[in-house]
């Protein structure tokens, strides 16, 4: 095999260009309906907007009172773009869309630089059309910037493996230390596979290899270390809490709540406690990716790319050390397996929505591969692995749209047939006329992106707010974890439909919308979506609805106060701040369960005359952390009722 670097044939380009247009098109389409989508991040997304301070921290509230509970590069684009056009729906979610066309594109010369660019407009699509991609890239969640980092990444490590230039590798470690900054030590999973890839088959000696190795691994100490550095030596007084810590430390964060706790599920302070073990985030293990939440979310062309990478690998088997076609395998592959594996056996917290990182990795091996075996085709061998895929895929596409059964039902019969089709006049492709062969490979290609294609499809028609989102037809979303009741493992309670009001929510009025922007029927996800619903599990899973005259109260004389009202959790709190656009602290972050503030601090805080108002109600944390402060506020201040919503103003006690 040849590499196809240069003198690409003239419909490349506009092949390319317009791949680019359909996949923006595509992820533009109905953005606005989703709202704020996450409230937790939007709420950080305007706090950045107001005030630098808050976008350096990622704070949750212009005031600094805490944190999210990831650091802040992923919130990061968005507030520039907020503070450049005005908050909004569009202003926070098309910089998401970006990353995912930006995404398409760097795949797309990853894959096209060593094989062809029909390649790499086949890993395109297939990324553009892969449902939980869909979802990911128009949602404001840090998984879509992730994506594209990781994406970069192996962009980056393929490109020092032609040459073995430092500069590649360098960079390399550059983007991983950024990633780090966007989900801390997710962005380390792919570092294994590359980085001995790299050792192995980089053209140059191996001292030199080695040294290129430690320069790349400084560089992402320092890209991603400096944040880190300049938060830990901050005095503590003066910058806010660390959320999602329990000492107030971004170190005990990255190895505790979002490191060795979503490994072995002691994730102290998270939902319902730590030391969950491994059943309450759904069933783990090897057929995890293939389970009934999870399956139609990113699995559609799995068994496709495992296959193909096997026969990328035997196809390069011989070739030299440096050979750059087997190394893209590897790359993709180590970084597929590594990552699946992980996710696979994990015990801690796990969403459907975290498999958008497989996708580029499954999209490289499946353009890379068929393109590697069309090439060989003539050989009986791969001729009849090319049909063998095809077979699959169609039959595996059958059984997850099996699953929607009420969702285009023809359309299971009609993959199956074109992939039947296509898996004969594949296995013959060698021996038979090649304008025939190539119309087995469009049956083929077309039963392949069917199904995932429809579920893209459903998946951009439908709103999506909430913490917890998933892809594909309403009909198929479950809550956290994809438990059967709509909780983790069926273990926290049915979800919502839309429309339908949680119990224990607060306000008569409506969900905090963007101006602009419009949010489905009672605040929850699009018609008989499953997805946490306004204010879900005491408002820990999305935020409360919020009354006009509750909004008028907190927005009255918000200026002569730090924050205008105080809220357990923060996506409570976040709704709040959402509708009036002033700061409100978030007792307790994201779960309710982070010592911040106590209930000295709180006290002192009130005595200041630094908060406004407290709102009763809302997600307590893990045994009712933050209790104090509410029975304080109780027995001291008076309760007055605003849209059915409980204030308690506590600049005059009882």
């Amino acid at each position: 095999m040849t590499a196809h670097r240069n003198g690409d044939p003239r419909w490349a380009r506009p092949a390319l260009a317009g791949l680019l247009i359909a996949t923006a098109l595509l992820y533009l389409f109905n953005l606005s309906s989703s709202g704020y989508a996450n409230s937790f991040y939007s709420a950080a997304v305007q706090a950045g907007s107001e005030s630098w301070k808050a976008f350096f921290f990622g704070s949750s509230d212009a005031a600094n009172s805490i944190t999210v509970d990831k650091p802040p590069a992923a919130l990061w684009p968005m507030a520039l773009s907020v503070r450049l056009f005005g908050l909004g729906s569009w202003q926070i979610l098309v910089p998401e869309v970006l990353m995912g066309v930006g995404t398409v594109a760097v795949l797309y010369a990853a894959v096209r630089r060593r094989f062809s660019p029909a390649a790499g407009l086949i890993a395109g699509a297939v990324l553009a059309l892969t449902p939980v991609a869909a979802l990911m890239f128009r949602f404001n969640n840090p998984d879509a910037l992730l994506a594209l980092l990781m994406t970069v990444t192996v962009y980056c490590v393929l490109r020092a493996l032609e040459d073995a230039r430092t500069k590649w590798v360098v960079w390399a470690g550059v983007v991983v230390g950024f990633a780090f900054l966007t989900k801390t030590l997710q962005a380390f999973l792919i570092l294994p596979p590359l980085a001995v890839l790299y050792a192995v088959c980089a053209p140059t000696s191996v001292r030199r290899r080695l040294g290129q190795l430690a320069l790349a691994g400084l560089a992402l100490v320092v890209a991603g270390g400096w944040w880190v550095a300049i938060v830990e030596l901050w005095p503590a007084a003066s910058r806010p809490y660390v959320g999602g810590s329990q000492t107030n430390s971004f170190l005990e964060l990255t190895f505790g709540y979002n490191g060795l706790g979503r490994i072995n599920g002691e994730e102290t302070g998270s939902v319902g406690g730590g030391g969950r073990g491994g059943g309450g985030w759904g069933e783990s293990g090897i057929g995890r990716m293939f389970s009934t939440n999870i399956g139609g979310q990113i699995s559609w062309l799995l068994p496709a790319a495992l296959i193909l990478l096997v026969a990328g690998l035997v196809v390069t088997w011989r070739a030299k050390r440096t050979d750059s076609a087997r190394a893209a395998f590897v790359a993709w592959g180590g970084s597929l397996l590594m990552t699946a594996a992980v996710f696979s056996f994990m015990a801690g917290i796990f969403h459907e929505y975290y498999t958008v990182a497989l996708a580029p990795y499954i999209a490289a091996l499946i353009g890379m591969g068929t393109t590697v075996l069309w090439e060989e085709r003539r050989s009986f061998l791969a001729a009849g692995t090319l049909g063998v895929t095809a077979a699959v895929t169609s039959l595996w596409a059958y059984v997850l749209l099996g699953r929607t059964a009420d969702y285009v039902p023809w359309l299971r019969w009609a993959v199956v047939v074109c992939g039947v089709v296509a898996a004969v006049g594949l296995v013959f492709a060698g021996r038979v006329d090649r304008r025939i062969a190539l119309g087995a490979a469009g049956f083929g290609l077309a039963a392949a992106l069917a199904g995932p294609g429809a579920y893209a499809a459903s998946t951009v028609g439908s709103a999506h707010t909430g913490s917890i989102v998933t892809a594909g037809p309403a009909s198929m979303r479950g809550g956290p974890g994809g438990g059967p009741d709509g909780g983790p493992g069926g273990g926290f309670g049915r979800g919502l439909v839309a429309g339908e009001r949680p119990a224990g929510a607060q306000g008569g009025g409506r969900q905090a919308a963007p101006p602009g922007g419009m949010l489905p029927p009672g605040g929850a996800p699009g018609a008989g979506a499953r997805e946490g619903g306004a204010g879900g599990m005491g408002g820990l899973l999305n935020g409360q609805s919020v009354g006009s005259e509750t909004e008028a109260k907190l927005r009255a004389d918000a200026e002569e106060y730090t924050w205008a009202a105080a809220a357990i959790g923060s996506q409570n709190a976040a709704s709040y701040q959402l509708a009036t656009g002033k700061p409100v602290m978030a007792i307790g972050g994201f779960n309710g369960s982070d010592p911040s503030p106590t209930l000295a601090q709180f006290k002192a805080y009130v005595q200041k005359g630094e908060i406004h108002y407290f709102i009763a109600g809302g997600n307590g944390g893990p045994g009712g952390g933050n209790s104090a402060i509410t029975t304080w506020v109780e027995a001291n201040f008076t309760k007055v009722t605003v849209d059915g919503t409980p204030l308690y103003d506590l600049t005059g006690q009882k």
